[in-house]
């Protein structure tokens, strides 16, 4: 990488860190119910809202009532967003009058939407009217990371009290979350996005005459206030089908930096969150040391593969030097305005993050710049990951890291003065295993049949990337696309939706069996085999126990697809 690469790389690192601390410090007020700043203009709506829908904000839950709510919560949603999509035709604000979805698309859009995911196998200005998109989708983008964050919360609630019962309440959660941390959040990124040029109407779509003479169609509709959200929350899900490469959905360098800076920030404040509310600063920030070390390492192999390019740049027509390597670097599908670093940069937070937008065509990196958006997937997202989704999932490695310690010592495992024992690793072993199971089954069934290899792009092994990303996007709730895929069919639509409720379900419950377990337990103090989590050789443990768990076990696919597709480029043999 250059030298300027880097230098972007660390600015972005040493600014992302620096707002951890003061965002992570108000959102633990405000899930502690303590008063904010924001308390005098919002506090009258949370109380409105409470007796509205008749909740008593005092009255806390057990594991069950708050997973049972959550689930029925995102039932309803899924419900009245198919029903939405389905019937979009027949609404209003739908200026181009366009139909409602088939079922297998509206059941895989509503799926993607309510589980945080936004994965799309459709077109944004050519599918969904100006209603679904603020209705259903921006809708879900709230509520959706309102709900992964308190998964969080009622998680540290488990491991903070001790003799106790009862981990929170969950629509206190929700609306706290959305109503003091997302809207306000997203309603300062909408209104600068609107000042960068994104546009925010409701105007029917403009027909214009290009330079060339021809008619072009140019999509318009309400699109600052979804980028805002779809970035903050860890969504990702695009106005227009090319999301955030469009330049009406991301025109200008500042609107890309602070896309960039969005997706990751509330993720990494809610690791400090984490520490402070959970008894231990230092171990928060070993942790999100590790997840921005795996950061740092997926932006440089990323940066350095597609700066290096393709080292047959001579045997396509293009000029170049002796040696390896291609001049300017491989700019295939990347938009000239952003360049190889910001792409690259922004293709590796994207998917260490649950975040499905892009900025440039996956489809188009190298072999290994490839290599980099599917491994960062394979981890389940648990690197930054999305917001509370991801440190929850963190947490699931932290806990078989203490495990793994504990047998090495040969004592009964402690996190945080509590035992860690046979129910808590079943459920940790439980959301682990949920997630590469369902991806590589339903890969390798779309490899062997038709109608998963009808639709490709590519033959060989790029071919096969493109399927494995398409399952392990939706599996790990990120939903970006490789692209070179067409996955509108019954398929793609129903396994990849099969994948995505796995993904974020089979966490959840597992992480709520926890909370329930963990907050009934006593504090034990701390012995002299007590393995101790806010020090380096536990944040090596960590980091190696991700590398084990989570890439390890797709090694076979992706030496089957990116790994040999390298090796055949650097013989010679493009795919």
């Amino acid at each position: 990488m250059t030298i300027a690469s880097l230098g972007y790389l660390a600015l972005y690192v040493v600014v992302l860190l620096a707002l951890a601390k003061p965002l992570g410090l108000f959102m633990m007020a405000v899930y502690e119910g303590r008063r904010t700043w924001l308390h005098p203009v919002l506090r009258p709506v949370e109380r409105g809202i409470y007796r509205i829908s008749g909740i008593d904000e005092q009255r806390e839950q057990g594991w069950r009532g708050y997973t049972i709510s959550l689930l029925l919560f995102n039932l309803l949603g899924f419900l009245f967003l198919y029903l939405l999509l389905r019937s979009q035709g027949h609404l209003p604000l739908n200026p181009e009058g366009l139909p409602g979805l088939k079922p297998s698309l509206a059941f895989n859009s509503a799926v993607s939407f309510v589980t945080n995911t936004n994965w799309q196998s459709y077109g944004g200005e050519t599918t969904m009217s100006y209603l679904s998109q603020m209705l259903g989708l921006t809708f879900q983008n709230f509520v959706s990371a309102a709900v992964g964050m308190a998964v969080l919360v009622a998680l540290i609630r488990g491991f903070a009290r001790h003799s106790a019962t009862t981990v929170g309440n969950f629509w206190v959660d929700l609306v706290r979350g959305t109503l003091y941390i997302l809207l306000p959040l997203a309603l300062v990124v909408a209104i600068f996005f609107i000042s960068q040029g994104i546009i925010q109407n409701f105007s029917s779509y403009h027909e214009v005459t290009t330079l060339e003479g021809a008619k072009q169609l140019i999509g318009m509709g309400p699109a600052a206030s979804q980028v805002a959200i779809k970035q903050l929350g860890t969504n990702g899900g695009g106005f227009f089908n090319v999301n955030s490469a469009h330049p009406l959905e991301n025109p200008t360098a500042w609107s890309n930096a602070v896309s960039l800076m969005a997706i990751l920030l509330i993720p990494a404040s809610l690791v400090y969150m984490y520490g402070r509310m959970v008894g231990s600063v230092r171990h928060g920030w070993v942790v999100l040391g590790v997840m921005t070390a795996f950061m740092l390492v997926g932006a440089v192999v990323s940066g350095w593969a597609e700066q290096s390019g393709n080292p047959n740049a001579g045997d396509l027509g293009i000029e170049r030097s002796a040696g390896d390597g291609q001049p300017g670097g491989n700019f295939e599908g990347k938009e000239v305005r952003f360049g190889i670093e910001s792409s690259t940069l922004w293709a590796t937070t994207t998917t260490l993050a649950s975040n499905g937008s892009v900025n440039s065509m996956h489809d188009s990196y190298t072999a290994i710049g490839g290599l980099v958006p599917l491994a960062n997937i394979a981890t389940g997202e648990v690197i930054f990951g999305g917001v509370g989704s991801g440190m929850y999932g963190m947490a699931l490695y932290i806990i078989l890291s203490v495990f793994i310690a504990g047998l090495m010592v040969g004592r009964t495992p402690e996190y945080l003065g509590k035992k860690v024992e046979a129910r808590e690793m079943k459920a940790v072993m439980t959301a682990l295993l949920a997630f590469p199971l369902v991806v590589l089954v339903f890969t390798a069934t779309g490899a062997v049949n038709s109608f998963g290899t009808g639709t490709l792009n590519n033959a060989g092994p790029h071919g096969f990337s493109e399927t494995l990303y398409a399952f392990e996007s939706g599996g790990g709730n990120n939903g970006s696309a490789f692209a070179g895929l067409g996955a509108n069919g019954t398929f793609y639509n129903m396994g990849i939706g099969i994948c995505m409720l796995v993904g974020r379900f089979l966490f959840i419950v597992p992480v709520m069996v926890i909370a329930g377990t963990m907050v009934t337990k006593k504090r034990v103090a701390p012995g002299p085999g007590t393995f101790p989590v806010d020090g380096l050789v536990f944040g090596f443990l960590l980091f190696a126990s991700v590398i084990i768990v989570g890439l390890l076990t797709f090694f076979p696919a992706f030496a089957l697809g990116p790994i040999v597709e390298h090796l055949a480029m650097r013989d010679g043999t493009l795919y």
